[in-house]
């Protein structure tokens, strides 16, 4: 283990990896990355996929022995067993923390985000295929989204929780996983293996935040960038500190074995040179946190990272941060409303392309 992910992974931070290919499974790296990166779970978004299943080779054999399936079938079939592969890689990870790391998630069809029945049938399909303990399903926290998460939970299923950019949204999921966790004990689910992490994203919120300060121009104005998702996050875990800490419905269902919806730090890699490579991980460390990073930023982490608790005590900061960010006239709101939106955009982008590429291999290995 590198000194400074073994520090971050001290400090309460589980390092999940931002990537997945049959590739990197094949290869060993996954499991080198979780003996020498302190790396203990793995995300997958379609931007992921696309970028592994535009390889040409790796995927061929598979594509081979399904023959001319349609393209669905076929990406539902490589991308689920990738998936499933990874986590059993993660099995040993996961028994040891009692299923709070150790885990692989897949993503629902982006094309279904607003989608509140589709995505929940195929929450329960993707579960099913993969047919893992540890895997979680990806599900974006749009305001179709929401119903959709608690109802996944309701059923025993782990839910990663993706694309949440605002405090409100973030509370929104908060409230959905706990009625999610209810259900589920009222439905006879054991609670203790399902897992919940809510992924909240954060150097877009810099680069769009940045871009506005930049045209405002001011000296204060530029004093305040860099600073809105740092900010922005470290308010959410005070979000998620309050949260658990007084609700009455929480307490009772962790009496019962329930496990807390982790802040999950996502798009930690860094957009802006002018920034610290892993300035994303260094800033935000505290316990119950899972940071996921692209490798370039993981690689950043283990050379020359920091891994200190960094959230305690800047909770006034962050808030004065975001007071300031509004007196300028930037509508925070407005930023974050946006973020999702073209985050749902890139995510269909990439999965039109991965229709694209494994219509390809399914057209070249059948000649």
């Amino acid at each position: 283990m590198t000194e400074a992910t073994q520090r971050t992974s001290d400090s309460g931070v589980s390092i999940w990896l931002d990537d997945l290919s049959r590739t990197r499974i094949e290869s060993g790296n996954l499991q080198e990355l979780i003996k020498d990166k302190n790396v203990v779970g793995v995300t997958t978004n379609p931007s992921i996929f696309q970028k592994a299943l535009s390889q040409v080779g790796p995927y061929d054999a598979q594509l081979k022995e399904l023959g001319k399936v349609d393209v669905e079938t076929a990406i539902r079939e490589l991308t689920t067993t990738d998936v499933r592969n990874a986590t059993d890689i993660f099995r040993e990870v996961a028994e040891a923390t009692d299923f709070v790391d150790g885990r692989v998630s897949i993503e629902v069809d982006p094309r279904l985000a607003h989608e509140t029945e589709a995505t929940e049938k195929q929450a329960v399909e993707l579960w099913e295929k993969v047919n893992r303990p540890n895997a979680m399903i990806k599900i974006p926290a749009t305001l179709e989204g929401l119903p959709a998460i608690t109802a996944t939970l309701a059923k025993g299923i782990s839910v990663n929780v993706t694309l949440i950019f605002s405090l409100e949204r973030y509370e929104q999921v908060i409230d959905a996983f706990i009625e999610g966790i209810a259900q589920a004990d009222a439905n006879g689910h054991d609670l203790k293996h399902i897992g919940s992490v809510a992924s909240f994203f954060v150097s877009r919120v810099d680069t769009a935040v940045d871009k506005q300060l930049e045209e405002i121009g001011s000296d204060e104005a530029k004093a305040l960038e860099g600073k809105a998702a740092i900010a922005n996050a470290r308010l959410a875990y005070e979000l998620f500190e309050n949260k658990f800490a007084n609700d009455p419905r929480w307490a009772a269902l962790e009496a019962k074995g329930a496990k807390k919806q982790r802040p999950l730090w996502a798009s930690t890699g860094t957009k802006n040179p002018a920034y610290s490579d892993c300035v994303y991980v260094d800033e935000l460390v505290a316990p119950f946190i899972v940071n996921t990073m692209p490798e370039k930023t993981l690689n950043a982490l283990a050379d020359h990272g920091n891994g200190a608790p960094t959230i305690k005590g800047t909770y006034e900061e962050s808030h004065a941060i975001m007071a300031k960010l509004a007196e300028l006239g930037i509508d925070f709101k407005a930023v974050t409303d946006k973020l999702e939106a073209d985050g749902v955009a890139a995510f269909i982008k990439s999965w039109d392309s991965v229709l694209t590429d494994v219509q390809a291999g399914i057209d070249r290995v059948n000649g």
